[in-house]
């Protein structure tokens, strides 16, 4: 059988910068729907169309074609005590603390942001953290990077009907290389109700989003 739309492939990937430094090379495959699905990224799926079990390639996606550029906008910073303890560097949430009135337009702004109707709820990551401020990154920790990876297909089977109308894999974590798609969102709480109920996330995410 050949990848085509349609398809579930699993896939053995290697990760690594433009220099070769490896950033992920897990022991088990990942497992997508191909076919438009964003499954994977455009690129890679493009590559493996048409391709067979033992297919293996080395593809280099650029920023844009990967998970973007950096954006400096994305870099917040907020006041300590909106947040509970414990709090650590690498901590990630989903958006950010909706602005009260005496925070001033910048507060407002950010949570405007947060609220545009963006599909895609940004996640937050806490880079910082100092006596009275909190430094959040809503960029992907691989944002303005280029990136190598390196697949090599290790199965394919026809979707089932379900799978087509879920979009994703049955009875398998569906990740873009390592990164949880929204059927596991349900694991990242809203930066609001943390605040709410002073519990917080796990504090070990995945390096990839």
């Amino acid at each position: 059988m050949k990848i085509a739309k349609n398809t579930i492939v699993s896939l053995r990937y290697k990760l690594t910068d433009a220099q070769n430094n490896v950033i992920e090379e897990p022991d088990s495959p990942m497992v997508y729907l191909h076919g438009g699905y964003d499954g994977t990224f455009p690129k890679i799926e493009t590559m493996l169309d048409g391709q067979d079990v033992g297919y293996e390639a080395t593809i280099q996606l650029e920023p844009n074609e990967a998970f973007g550029d950096y954006d400096p906008e994305l870099l917040k910073i907020e006041p300590r005590v909106r947040f509970p303890e414990p709090l650590e560097v690498g901590m990630q949430f989903e958006g950010v603390p909706e602005a009260e009135a005496q925070e001033g337009a910048e507060a407002a702004s950010l949570a405007a942001e947060v609220d545009d109707g963006d599909e895609d709820t940004l996640i937050y990551t806490v880079t910082d953290v100092a006596d009275n401020q909190v430094v959040l990154d809503g960029n992907h920790p691989l944002a303005g990077m280029a990136l190598r990876f390196w697949v090599q297909v290790e199965d394919i089977r026809e979707a089932t009907r379900n799978e087509i109308e879920n979009g994703h894999p049955e009875g398998a974590e569906s990740f873009i290389f390592g990164m949880p798609n929204d059927q596991d969102g349900d694991d990242e709480e809203d930066l609001d109700s943390l605040l709410d109920n002073s519990t917080l996330n796990n504090p070990n995410p995945r390096t990839l989003h």
